[in-house]
């Protein structure tokens, strides 16, 4: 594994009006790493997260991610970055309910020029790593949350990111199901040298990672 820097903030902060929420926040983190922030609710690692990964903009301070300062570029630039370089996984899976499994797996390609068979392969490959292989078809309202959660983890997957950002994944699932997610998570890290930035209130489960960020009051403790 390369221990480039790959992701780095250097001085983010974050205000809503007069409440800071990040407090001057620095870190690095290396290709292919897999680190957990964790920490209370409102101790500002959601909204770490979501500057580091470009979803907001700091009121003060700089991101670059692989090379790229993003916290200069346009909306437009970010959300052609994002779509090339970045998977999503969020708590409340944020599935469309019209849409079979592997429809949600394929739409972060819509935009790209790809054969629609390409799409379903591609799509169908990856729930198919997810052991969704007979779940295809089915609409979000059919699927348990870890099948949701695990067809999330295949749209995440589905752009061949180098990159994924995952706010809480376990959050809405029972223990057994939480664990399952997270072997998911350290397989694609282990196998495919995945960096993964994963945001959780669980020690427990962020134990797996190369390493813990504790973060308190919008700053970094430890």
């Amino acid at each position: 594994m390369s221990n480039l820097i790959f992701l780095s903030g250097t001085d983010l902060s974050k205000k809503y009006g007069d409440l800071e929420v990040v407090k001057g926040v620095s870190l690095a983190m290396n290709t292919g790493e897999f680190v957990c922030l964790v920490g209370k609710s409102g101790s500002g690692k959601t909204t770490l997260l979501s500057l580091l990964s470009g979803l907001e903009k700091p009121t003060q301070g700089k991101v670059n991610l692989d090379g790229t300062e993003i916290t200069t570029s346009s909306e437009d630039e970010l959300a052609l970055f994002r779509r090339e370089n970045v998977g999503f996984i969020f708590q409340s899976f944020n599935l469309i309910p019209t849409l079979s499994a592997w429809e949600n797996v394929a739409l972060p390609l819509f935009p790209i020029k790809m054969a629609s068979k390409e799409r379903r392969h591609r799509a169908t490959e990856l729930l198919d790593q997810m052991e969704l292989k007979q779940r295809i078809e089915h609409l979000p309202s059919a699927l348990s949350g870890g099948e949701k959660q695990r067809v999330a983890i295949a749209r995440a997957l589905v752009n061949h990111p180098k990159i994924i950002f995952a706010d809480e994944p376990t959050g809405n699932l029972d223990s057994d199901t939480g664990e399952a997610i997270m072997d998911i998570l350290n397989r694609l890290h282990r196998e495919k040298e995945m960096a993964i930035l994963m945001v959780t209130h669980d020690v427990e489960l962020a134990k797996t990672a190369n390493r813990l960020i504790q973060m308190k009051d919008g700053e970094i403790v430890s």
